[in-house]
């Protein structure tokens, strides 16, 4: 007789458990909700694209060095794996967006992750007035995510193809440029996938703004920080523990005892958190900060960290936790010990940094942590600045590379600049090209006028320090001699998606071009005059009716300026997703909004299907649709993923200011460009527009002039061409000084040109031989 219990049977040469059958089933039902998506039809699009907007290489050398087999010098010749210079750089590209797409998609997950585990059955919402939660992801995949599970779904799709994009890269796989760009757009796509992701995850499980025009203010800048407190500051991406932070702060009454801020977009997150939390800027900001000797524990999350981090800190004399496996910095796991015995060891056995993984016990850590270093601190003498030592040559050994001094006058500025050899290291490695030797001599002599005004050029990358042959800490110098004008400015928090009303409200407006365009700006802050640009940048649009959408590091960026009255951007444009409305998205993942909006406009005004309708909702974007993405900044590899996203859908990029070092642009022709009419199948002639998808700029004269052009659409109507030309050409004339040459190729009939400029616009017409022509009726580069 065979045995038999509840969940076995056991019969001679067979056994059978049942458990294994529910585990087949429970497969059997996920995989027949695997989400799977047409990338041959995504293909084709890119294939298209490219045929308008050609990739255009700039090499920062010639060589490939990825594999065994060289170093191979491919100027013009072949590699011996047969690959040339012109397919190794868009295999390159290739890489460095799918880097920048699996940081964001590791952070996805996380979050999902997450989400999945404290509120497996939930409901996924956001604010009442919107009802596309997800529109890049419904728009790719065709589900609309209504459970935690859902998320999990697309992100295991994300995470599928993004292993094979990255197996592309290898030695002896891809060989053809344009299915390497193809890869290269099809991994930028996906990265604003993982940042949509990311960001209902961390909405739906932190509570965070849901689409609030009004949300309120937060406090930004170096001087807003009390460092008569305990000061523990979070560097990094990932609210998760900065969010347990505040709460264990709060929970235990100590949240008016201690100073909690951050830097990067982990400050972002914070701020939608909690309104107590307090900013002190975007990455630009975290060497000059962390020199500054403020903080007392430094809690490091994900992305976008320095890596001499722990070396800067514990130069410093602060306690670094590091709290992901992605950045664990050689530190002991100290993860599963109970959260006492971590702070008394820290404590006893004067350990610089752990590592904890689990967010509730980085609270009790951090915060427990940073009371004790500082009992018994004489709040008279509290604000604390440690001063790197001059180094000397030789070293003794004994000697303590960092001290605590009690008193900021403790900075003697004379003796520190005594050693000074002005050899003039710190001027040639210097990103910005500051006069730093100048500014150094002119304050030998006692005038610190010159290097204090380089505080708001400067990067922040410490580069000049490095090369510094006897050690002067010029970073240091720099930042005590900006004057005496706090750094306190106030940024609106961040709001999330833009509302389906909104879309309804403007998506005629935009589409026809009465209003000019939808300007977002992305990208890192380290780059010289940073702030002062992207403010600039942005004003410029905003005072011109343009929507102009914010994210991460540019968000925060157009904070830190006053005007004459003393108020910032945010305090003097409303928050609206209409006609001059400054729109603070949130952190990095808040760049899914903006490309959200888009795909919203195409589908809630223009009634173009979204579920997995990829290509067409593109094409609407990039010919009906007057969007542009300005990405001002240094471009790590997760900014490259962002806006080659924007690209595969339709939406046109101006890099700068050091966008040459970018690599790959997407160049369109200066000429007329033949697209199709859906309206009655023909090719017509027609303006270029956009005129390129990924543009370098360099310099702020032109990035505003490209991405007014870059707004233009064949869907224009008369009186919405004639609006964006005025801007086009007014642009044009402040910042070069006279009227564009190539107006002939946007201006289709009289009634399109500017009043103000009327008699000059024609006498170009008439030399070039201008012929008016109709618009077209619908647009398509799809065939």
């Amino acid at each position: 007789m065979p045995r038999a219990s509840k969940d076995i049977i056991n019969v001679k040469g067979f056994h059978l458990e049942f458990g294994e059958i529910d585990e087949y089933l429970k497969r059997k039902s996920y995989y027949g909700k695997r989400v799977s998506v047409d990338y041959d039809e995504l293909r084709k699009w890119d294939l298209n694209l490219l045929s308008h907007f050609k990739p255009f290489y700039a090499p920062l050398c010639d060589l490939c060095c990825m594999c065994t087999y060289g170093k191979c010098d491919l100027l013009g010749k072949k590699g011996a794996c047969g690959i040339n210079l012109e397919k190794q750089q868009a295999r390159e590209a290739l890489s460095t967006a799918v880097i920048g797409a699996s940081a964001h998609a590791a952070h996805a997950r996380h979050l999902v992750d997450t989400l999945i585990e404290k509120k497996p059955t939930s409901e996924l919402h956001y604010d009442s007035s919107i009802d596309i939660k997800t529109p890049i992801s419904t728009t790719v995949t065709g589900v609309e995510p209504e459970t935690p599970e859902d998320l999990d779904r697309i992100m295991t799709y994300i995470e599928r193809e993004l292993t094979n994009l990255m197996a592309s890269v290898h030695t002896g796989q891809e060989t053809e440029v344009t299915d390497f760009e193809s890869k290269a757009l099809h991994a930028g796509m996906l990265d604003t996938m993982a940042l949509e992701l990311a960001e209902i995850a961390q909405i739906n499980q932190y509570g965070l703004p849901t689409g609030k025009a009004d949300t309120h203010m937060l406090e930004i800048g170096m001087d807003v920080i009390d460092s008569t407190k305990p000061v523990i500051l979070c560097i990094g991406h990932n609210i998760a523990p900065s969010a347990e932070i505040i709460d264990y702060a709060e929970d235990i009454g100590a949240e008016e005892e201690i100073e909690i801020c951050g830097l990067c977009c982990t400050a972002m997150e914070m701020g939608r958190y909690s309104k107590s939390s307090k900013i002190v800027g975007p990455i630009s900001r975290q060497l000059t900060f962390l020199r500054s000797g403020i903080p007392d524990v430094v809690v490091l999350d994900e992305q976008c960290i320095r890596s001499d981090v722990y070396e800067v800190c514990g130069e410093m004399g602060m306690v670094v936790i590091a709290t992901s496996d992605k950045c664990s910095m050689g530190l002991e796991d100290m993860s599963e010990e109970n959260p006492y015995r971590i702070i008394n060891r820290i404590l006893q056995e004067k350990i610089p940094g752990v590592l904890i993984k689990d967010e509730k016990k980085v609270a009790m850590v951090a915060v427990n942590l940073a009371l004790q270093l500082t009992r018994g601190r004489d709040p008279e003498t509290s604000d604390r600045f440690r001063v790197n030592c001059v180094r000397c040559s030789p070293c003794d050994s004994n000697c303590t590379p960092s001290r605590k001094p009690e008193k900021q006058e403790d900075l003697d500025l004379n003796s520190v600049l005594g050693y000074c050899e002005l050899c003039g290291e710190c001027n040639r490695v210097c990103p910005a090209m500051l006069p730093i030797m100048e500014a150094i001599d002119d304050a030998k002599n006692g005038d610190l006028r010159a290097i204090g005004t380089l505080y708001e050029s400067c990067s922040g990358c410490g580069r000049c320090m490095e090369v510094c042959p006897v050690g002067v800490p010029i970073l240091d110098i720099i930042r005590e001699s900006r004057g005496e004008t706090p750094e306190r400015f106030l940024i609106r928090a961040g709001r999330g998606p833009v509302q389906d009303i909104e879309i309804r409200r403007v998506g005629a407006p935009i589409v026809f071009g009465d209003i000019p365009g939808v300007i977002s700006l992305a990208g890192c802050s380290n780059y010289p005059s940073g702030e002062r640009d992207v403010q600039i940048i942005a004003e410029e649009f905003l005072k011109r009716g343009y929507i102009v959408l914010a994210a991460g590091c540019a968000a925060m960026d157009i904070a830190l300026t006053h005007d004459d009255e003393g108020k910032t951007l945010y305090e003097k444009y409303p928050g609206d997703f209409d006609r001059g409305g400054l729109l603070n998205l949130g952190p990095c993942v808040g760049n899914s909004h903006a490309i959200g909006s888009a795909i919203k406009i195409a589908n809630i005004f223009a009634r173009v299907p979204m579920k997995g309708n990829t290509v067409e909702i593109a094409d609407y974007i990039l010919n009906r649709i007057g969007v542009c993405v300005i990405g001002w900044g240094a471009m790590s590899q997760k900014a490259f993923a962002i806006v080659t996203g924007a690209n595969r859908w339709g939406i046109p990029v101006v890099l700068g200011p050091h966008a040459s070092k970018y690599r790959r642009l997407y160049l369109g022709e200066s000429s007329p460009r033949v697209i199709r009419d859906k309206s009655d199948d023909s090719m017509v002639p027609s303006e270029p527009a956009p005129p390129h998808l990924t543009y370098a700029a360099e310099s702020i004269n032109e990035c505003l002039v490209m991405a007014s052009k870059m707004c233009i659409r064949p869907n224009d109507t008369p009186r919405g061409r004639m609006v964006k030309l005025s801007n086009y050409v007014d642009l044009h004339l402040k910042y070069y000084g006279d009227l564009p040459a190539d107006i002939d190729l946007f201006v289709r009939n009289e009634r399109e040109i500017p009043y103000k400029h009327k008699d000059d616009i024609l006498e170009i017409l008439r030399k070039k031989n201008w012929k008016p022509r109709e618009p077209v009726k619908e647009p398509t580069i799809i065939r």
